[in-house]
């Protein structure tokens, strides 16, 4: 992958700044420094941090981005090519 496409009908001021997405991850960071549980995860594409989505109980990966301003997050979820910008709302196509 050589980067990120927006979704048609949707803006990304991000997009063109980004890494590709590392791939999958094994655990959320924060959730395991607790001893919560995750239903899927997510990578910050700005620092790598592993959070989990919003459908697990702490939504660890919009905490991070919300606390750090980092606008993106990559699915970091196997078979799973995605990401999504915080404050554009847009979805992330890898770039063909």
């Amino acid at each position: 992958m050589t980067g990120w496409q927006v979704e048609a009908g949707s803006r990304c001021t991000h997009a063109d700044r980004l890494p590709p997405a590392p791939g999958p991850a094994e655990a959320c960071e924060d959730c395991l420094a607790t001893g919560g549980r995750w239903v899927h995860l997510r990578r910050c594409l700005t620092c790598g941090h592993v959070g989990c989505c919003d459908s697990s109980p702490h939504r660890h990966a919009t905490a991070h981005a919300t606390a750090t301003e980092h606008p993106v997050v990559a699915s970091a979820e196997p078979r799973e090519h995605w990401a999504w910008c915080y404050p554009d709302r847009a979805l992330l196509l890898p770039r063909p």
